[in-house]
């Protein structure tokens, strides 16, 4: 059931004035969020009348700044709302009252999902630009990776843990009661036997260890097609059971098991793939808790690949982050420019009157259709070989101009990867992320709101 606001609590006027008082940042924010707009989106999450009370908004906003804002773990969060009476106020947690548990706060995200994140934003902004804090007269664009919370993935330790997580599916599958008597051997101290192995071979860096590397790999793939052929035997018995006796654990683990059989089946397709000499497989499989996470590769030398998601990033002139998306794999960066223009353009109302992004961007294309748009200058770089024309006005003033002051763009990613969560996101799966990287902006853009108005 939704619940907007708390108690009231009228302990907070016994306090001494020094005791009440809130960091200014905090003062800034408090005010800032005590609008509608920002409770509307939370309607759809939650009935009106019906299920307990939930969370107040207001409290569960106010936590989750805190959260992104100082990239406090949910268990340190609650822990320091409770051990500090500004930070409590802020929440407006009465002092009678406890702090929310971390699990409760946990589910309530994993709730919202990224619509309701992509809400928040969209009314932060909105208040923004009534506030004429935002402006967008001009606009600096670029991607980024967002790592996924996994390890760096190989056919063999990809393979274990399908061999383990199968084990532990079908251990659980049969202490409900179902496909007891049904064989299955677990075989999950044999790969991980293979893996040791392999971490030890690894250590000689010889060409006879690269061998050995893959005809172990191979046996952990003879191991994981045998497991997934006594799982099949249990699956078959367990949709069986079913059938007769419904039950809803059952079915979440009857579709884990499913699915789980499914990306073994693609590992070992890959390992195949790979084992016989091809290198690049596209649409790679490389985590089967993070089945969405995607290899990506940005050209950088201390990181030629990583693993996660790709993320837009379009600032103003005043530090605003007025538009991401966080995507699946690596898409071109060309086709996002003129639809990321226009949700800029959406909030103000006019197009702004600077466009820079890098050569990712640069076509003829994009620089016809920012000129259709009313962009008056344009500062996308042109990759390639330029052509006498164009490199002299790429060398012109304005021109290099606009391409320094596209460089900062640089420096906010770098800064909402080190201070807001943007390096690696905690939730799994594309919603996952999107959930993350949206309460990271949402938290940047107030912290931007607060230093603004200093």
């Amino acid at each position: 059931m939704l619940r907007v606001a708390g108690v009231r609590d009228t302990w907070w006027e016994v306090l001494p004035e020094q005791a009440r008082q809130m960091p200014a940042e905090l003062a800034a924010v408090d005010v800032f969020l005590d609008d509608e707009r920002f409770i509307a989106p939370w309607r759809a999450v939650f009935a009106e009348r019906l299920g307990r009370p939930s969370v107040p908004v207001e409290t569960l906003l106010r936590l989750l700044y805190l959260k992104h804002r100082y990239q406090l773990g949910y268990e340190t969060l609650c822990r320091e709302v409770a051990d500090s009476l500004s930070w409590r106020r802020f929440c407006r947690i009465p002092l009678t009252s406890p702090v929310p548990h971390p699990t409760t706060l946990v589910k309530l995200v994993r709730r919202s999902g990224p619509q309701t994140v992509a809400q928040l934003n969209a009314a932060l902004l909105g208040k923004l630009a009534e506030d004429k804090l935002l402006r967008c007269r001009k606009l600096r664009i670029d991607t980024t990776v967002i790592e996924a919370d996994i390890d760096h993935p190989t056919d063999a330790d990809l393979l274990e843990h399908g061999v383990r997580k199968l084990g532990r599916l079908v251990q659980r599958i049969k202490a409900a009661g179902t496909a007891r008597r049904t064989r299955f051997r677990n075989r999950s101290r044999s790969a991980g036997s293979r893996l040791k192995q392999i971490s030890r071979t690894l250590r000689r860096r010889t060409g006879q260890a690269l061998g050995e590397i893959d005809r172990l790999t191979g046996e952990v793939a003879a191991i994981a097609r045998a497991t997934l052929r006594d799982v099949a035997a249990v699956e078959r018995n367990a949709r069986r059971a079913l059938s007769t006796r419904p039950s809803g654990r059952l079915v979440r683990l009857v579709g884990e098991l499913a699915r789980t059989v499914a990306g073994t089946r693609r590992l070992l397709e890959q390992t195949a793939q790979r084992l016989a000499g091809e290198r690049t497989i596209p649409d790679r499989l490389v985590s089967l808790a993070d089945p969405d996470a995607r290899p990506i590769r940005k050209g950088k030398r201390q990181h030629p690949t990583q693993f996660g998601y790709t993320a837009l990033v379009a600032e103003d002139e005043r530090g605003f982050v007025v538009d991401h998306r966080v995507q699946r794999g690596n898409p071109p960066d060309a086709p996002q420019l003129v639809p990321s223009v226009q949700r800029a353009m959406a909030l103000t109302g006019r197009p702004p009157g600077t466009v820079v992004a890098d050569r990712g961007f640069g076509t003829i294309a994009n620089d016809q259709a920012l000129a259709e748009l009313g962009v008056r200058r344009n500062g996308l770089q042109r990759a390639g070989k330029l052509g006498k024309a164009r490199r002299e006005h790429e060398h012109t003033r304005p021109f290099r101009r606009m391409r320094n002051w596209r460089v900062g763009i640089e420096a906010r990613i770098s800064h909402l990867k080190r201070s807001f969560g943007f390096r690696r996101t905690r939730l799994r799966r594309l919603t996952g992320a999107q959930t993350w990287a949206g309460l990271g902006i949402f938290a940047y853009n107030l912290h931007r709101m607060t230093v603004l108005g200093r």
